[in-house]
């Protein structure tokens, strides 16, 4: 299979299963350091993955975001909110476009490299909350991509209408190991077990059937 596609990769559960199941397409993984209170966390595992699969991947620093866009997830852990993922809390934890922002700059390192595709690992429980993670906008941002690129760029996100605890089965099947993942919008060297991801990780991993590796504070 030829290696056509460019990832985003975070270093979550999500982006990480997606890096395993499609690993034969995937040409490069691009990590974005927007500055936000998980990055480093979340950077650790990406570049343990992809070494562990022999994937290129780049960290690419967007500190513009953290200087001028607002969201919890640009302040510290005392303002990520705690809930459901999919409470309405939650949504102080939006990065304004920020999946736009990132799959423009992906879609012009795939043409300037010859590749077809961005992968981007959006899937169905993040609809309530983030507008860009949703249906309407992936397919209008691919359309933009395609009609802007000379290569026809489109967007490949085959998570989008499944759930967390899907991709989590996908992972099982693949023997993908989550406690090389990060979840926590916390950011701490322990995931937090509170935050709207944490209980999303613990949910999902536990409704695959997965014993759950992740270390949690106390």
């Amino acid at each position: 299979m030829a290696k056509d596609a460019v990832i985003i990769l975070s270093g979550g559960m999500d982006s990480c299963t997606m890096l395993h199941e499609y690993k034969d397409s995937i040409a490069m993984a691009i990590t974005f350091d927007y500055g936000s209170v998980q990055n480093k966390q979340e950077q650790h595992y990406a570049i343990a993955q992809c070494k562990a699969l022999g994937i290129k991947h780049i960290i690419i620093p967007l500190d513009f975001m953290h200087r001028y866009f607002k969201s919890a997830l640009l302040e510290d852990a005392a303002a990520i909110p705690e809930g459901n993922y999919d409470e309405q809390n939650m949504k102080a934890t939006v990065v304004p476009f920020r999946n736009g922002i990132m799959l423009a700059i992906a879609c012009g390192i795939a043409e300037s490299n010859g590749l077809h595709r961005v992968m981007i690992a959006n899937h169905g429980g993040d609809h309530t909350i983030y507008p860009d993670c949703r249906p309407g906008f992936i397919d209008a941002m691919s359309r933009a991509m395609t009609e802007g690129t000379y290569e026809g760029i489109e967007i490949f996100a085959p998570y989008t209408s499944i759930s967390k605890t899907d991709i989590a089965r996908h992972g099982k099947a693949l023997g993908v190991d989550y406690s090389l993942t990060y979840s926590c919008y916390k950011g701490g060297a322990k995931h937090c077990g509170k935050c709207g991801t944490c209980r999303e990780r613990i949910e999902a991993l536990r409704d695959a059937g997965i014993a759950d590796p992740t270390i949690y504070e106390d």
